[in-house]
């Protein structure tokens, strides 16, 4: 097992929160992993595969394969919409081309979740990590559905010192974000996002945290325009912590 990983840090949190890229590679640093970061990296293609422009997603995807067949070690994402498009849907992208289907496996073989990862191929759950306040947890689409990843980051949650868990009502609920779902469809979006906040008032954790950006500011969207006082946190940033 190689010491070195490759960050694929998405688009959303090298855009708009860095904080939790940094967050990322403490963890992996922790962990005893040297983390690199392959600067020619850009989107995995999923929105563009979502909306059925498949013919704008393919090149984006193989930008990315060429990005990354340059580098070694496994490759960790902190999303799980980003790691089901490579793992699942890059190999869909190029059924008619044998060859650059036959790579797209090659480096979907490679790529991890981020709690998926921490547990299932390190086989650590307790990362010394502190945070003392009432958590729950929302189980975000692609990661429980596509990827099957639902006990790892609750694993990794339970040995969060000082942090007291409780369920989340509907866990496994859309939050209503679906990237171009929730543009398409503001209407249904916003009224399942409605009763996604509700579920989390129930709980009175005044954190819930996710595995991926994405939900993780629509619910933090929500959350602002209701005055709410709860926070939605990257579970990264929660594992970061002491």
């Amino acid at each position: 097992m190689s010491n070195t990983v490759q960050l694929f840090v998405t688009c959303i949190i090298d855009t708009f929160y860095p904080e939790i890229g940094k967050a990322v590679v403490q963890v992996l640093n922790r962990v005893g992993k040297t983390v690199e970061f392959p600067t020619g990296q850009t989107c995995c293609g999923q929105p563009a595969f979502n909306a059925g422009l498949r013919d704008q997603a393919r090149p984006i995807a193989m930008h990315t394969i060429k990005i990354f067949e340059k580098t070694r070690g496994e490759i960790v994402i902190p999303s799980g919409s980003c790691a089901s498009m490579i793992r699942h849907h890059y190999q869909e992208l190029f059924e008619n081309d044998p060859d650059w289907q036959k790579r797209a496996k090659t480096f979907a073989d490679r790529v991890y979740e981020l709690s998926e990862y921490l547990v299932d191929h390190l086989g650590m759950t307790d990362l010394g990590a502190r945070f003392p306040h009432k958590i729950t947890y929302h189980s975000s689409c692609h990661l429980l559905r596509e990827l099957g990843v639902d006990r790892q980051p609750r694993a990794l949650l339970e040995q969060v010192r000082e942090a007291e868990f409780i369920e989340l009502p509907y866990t496994t609920d859309c939050c209503g974000f679906g990237g171009v779902f929730s543009v398409e469809h503001p209407e249904i979006s916003a009224a399942m996002l409605e009763r996604k906040i509700t579920n989390i008032d129930a709980t009175g954790a005044s954190y819930v945290v996710t595995c991926d950006a994405g939900c993780m500011t629509n619910i933090n969207g929500g959350l602002h325009r209701l005055g709410k006082p709860q926070r939605a946190l990257h579970i990264a940033e929660v594992l970061a912590s002491r």
